[in-house]
């Protein structure tokens, strides 16, 4: 049975910093690559970043790089946003998602989703 179970959002204020976590089970993590998304009150979800299997190459949404940084540890089946200088636009539910291909943007691509983490930055 696959999960994906985020972890580390809360209320935070702006110019701080987070750290979301996405603890991975019945798949083959290591072969899988690992996303980021989000979805703000009022608005569809949108991609914010991608990393692939070995961790050897990551692509961010413009309006978060720089400020954030995905990293996944693969001993312990573990990907992670890294969120720094946050702004009240940032404010959203965040997701991680699994796809069994090469990195992505597109949200259509992936296969597995969490039930997604609050971020809350407030100003």
């Amino acid at each position: 049975q696959v999960q994906l179970v985020e972890s580390g959002g809360g209320l935070v204020q702006a110019g701080g910093s987070l750290r979301l976590s996405c603890a991975a089970s019945g798949f083959t993590f290591s072969l899988t690559s690992m996303g980021w998304f989000r979805q703000a009150p009022g608005k569809e979800r949108e991609f914010v970043a991608t990393i692939s299997s070995n961790g050897g190459t990551t692509y961010y949404a413009d309006s978060v790089k720089g400020r954030f940084t995905i990293s996944r540890d693969n001993a312990k089946n573990t990907v992670y946003l890294q969120m720094n200088s946050l702004k009240p636009e940032d404010t959203a539910v965040y997701y991680c998602a699994a796809r069994a291909g090469a990195y992505s943007s597109r949200q259509s691509q992936y296969n597995y989703w969490g039930q997604g983490t609050q971020v809350t930055v407030s100003s």
